[in-house]
């Protein structure tokens, strides 16, 4: 489901490795163009082109010369700079607007329109707009190829807008922005067709077109257009987004979709988000890096319609796993990056730095399931995690699709929990006590929980339950001790399973009967903690 992704050009990422798709038009001549004349455009006209879409074959997007495309690579991409002072909205808005060059990673052409009082002007591509090198194989491409992307810069009156970036749309659906630690992460996508099924290959629909609006005023949304296009499916996007002056808020934003099917689709996956799992304080792969932990997010965090806090340890598996949680409208998920202790990585790159993103659906998302999709990975520059909502009702040819929702790019969760203490570490090692003979085929399991006004409650001398549960295997023993030097609790279970059992474990702490904490989910299976 996910490729290689990391740092193709500074803080803007790739998002993800992308085929070439044959040419959908005629190379254009390098001639001059006449400017673009303005067109009314606003969002209900733009659910009508998708719906219009949906009836015809799908028609992949222009991918202008691919064999010259492909030979800008990695290197040769990153010598090509936008030139700022080329920037739309640089002059006139709050947020400079700078786009990103086709190359081997990004060989399908966009276009890019500019909107202002209910007008809509193409802003094409010009060779011009970009420093490179004579020698780059880019300055080969017709006058017609059209952008890879775009981002917002900071907002005009910072002093460090010309580096610093704040939102990039970049490759197929993908989107990311940065969190209030000013890192970018995990990433978000339109939409998500058919990922990790056994029979049938993953589709990626594109953004094929985008609209962008906005004001003077850093402290006002912009608003960001997106039509979208697949060979299963089209739609019409409007994201709202507010970031502002105070970066410590991170980004907030809106999203409304409406999307309508060409075929059937298997697992069609709404509201997607990718991120990248190596390894925690857990794992085989601790005896291949030097780092204490290497993880963009470190759990899926999910908030059921009953109030429920459920937290899900991510998992670098052996072998492709999904797990469903069936739901019906609920609070919202998240894949989250709990962990923002530097010490815990060591590493220059600042994961502890990396955002959450949260989903909270604002019209009801209705019966289905949140998905957690967990792929092997041997890297770190794979994306090898994605959570979704895979609603009940069929994914039929013909059937249409309204969303609503705001995504959360913050540090932590948007509407944290008061009453409930929260998951902080997750540590498994072996079964049985020190200074006896360890039981085969026993794990024992520790999961360390925060949250000082919960836990403080916890009356001198007494200790909470531990509710655990098992799909497989037993518990064998629980216990908890207050951790030193601070206010976290540890809740310990050993575990006693087959090797080859596979077990989904469920767990929180208790006083006089009532949770303290969120509810821990974990699944279990030796293969993804030795090494092999």
């Amino acid at each position: 489901m996910f490729v290689s992704r990391r740092r193709l050009l500074g803080t803007a990422a790739a998002f993800g490795a992308l085929a070439a798709a044959p040419s959908g038009r005629a190379f254009a001549q390098q001639t001059a163009a006449p400017p673009p004349e303005p067109f009314a455009f606003d969002f209900d006209s733009l659910i009508v082109r998708a719906e219009d879409a949906c009836r015809v074959a799908y028609r992949a997007p222009y991918t202008p010369m691919p064999e010259v495309t492909a030979a800008i690579d990695y290197a040769r991409w990153g010598e090509i700079r936008y030139r700022t002072d080329k920037a739309p909205f640089a002059e006139t808005g709050a947020y400079p607007v700078t786009f990103f060059h086709l190359g081997q990673y990004f060989q399908k052409s966009v276009k890019m329109h500019m909107v202002a009082d209910g007008q809509a002007t193409e802003f094409p591509y010009d060779q011009s707009l970009f420093e490179m090198p004579e020698d780059n194989p880019a300055r080969k491409l017709p006058a017609d190829s059209g952008f890879a992307g775009f981002r917002f810069q900071e907002f005009s009156g910072a002093e460090d807008w010309e580096t610093q970036d704040w939102l990039a749309f970049l490759g197929a659906s993908y989107l990311r922005a940065i969190g209030a630690s000013g890192q970018y992460g995990l990433s978000a996508r339109g939409a998500a067709i058919n990922p990790a099924l056994p029979d049938m290959p993953e589709e990626f629909p594109d953004f094929t077109e985008f609209y962008i609006e906005q004001g003077e005023d850093p402290e006002a949304p912009v608003t960001v257009h997106a039509l979208l296009d697949g060979p299963s499916i089209t739609g019409a996007f409007r994201f709202t987004v507010l970031r502002g002056r105070d970066r410590a808020r991170g980004v907030e934003m809106e999203v409304e979709a409406q999307l309508f099917l060409r075929r059937d689709v298997a697992r069609l996956c709404l509201a997607p988000l990718t991120s990248m799992f190596w390894y925690g304080e857990y794992g085989r792969e601790r005896a291949f890096d030097w780092r204490g932990e290497v993880h963009d997010s470190d759990g899926l965090e999910l908030w059921m319609e009953n109030g429920e806090r459920l937290w899900r340890p991510l998992n670098n598996p052996v072998a492709t796993q999904v797990s469903a949680f069936g739901a019906e409208n609920p609070r919202g998920f998240g894949l989250m990056q709990r962990d923002r202790n530097f010490d815990h990585y060591r590493d220059g790159v600042f994961y502890e730095r990396r955002p959450s993103l949260w989903v909270e659906p604002i019209a009801p998302l209705g019966r289905g399931a949140v998905q957690l999709l967990e792929i092997p990975t041997n890297d770190e520059i794979h994306d090898n995690i994605g959570a979704f909502w895979v609603p009940e009702r069929p994914a039929k040819a013909g059937s249409a699709w309204r969303l609503h929702y705001k995504l959360h790019w913050k540090d932590g969760h948007p509407d944290p929990a008061t009453n409930i203490a929260q998951t902080v570490s997750t540590r498994i090692g072996r079964g049985g006590q020190p200074g006896h003979a360890r039981p085969e085929n026993t794990w024992k399991i520790a999961v360390e929980f925060d949250r000082p006004e919960v836990l403080t409650r916890i009356p001198y001398g007494v200790m909470p339950e531990v509710v655990a549960s098992t799909s497989a295997g037993r518990i064998v023993r629980t216990f908890v001790e207050p951790v030193p030097g601070g206010n976290v609790w540890r809740a310990f279970f050993d575990l006693e399973i087959g090797p080859e059992e596979v077990a989904e474990l469920r767990m929180y702490m208790a006083l006089d009967g009532e949770p303290l904490t969120e509810t821990w989910t974990y699944q279990f299976r030796r293969a993804n903690l030795i090494p092999s």
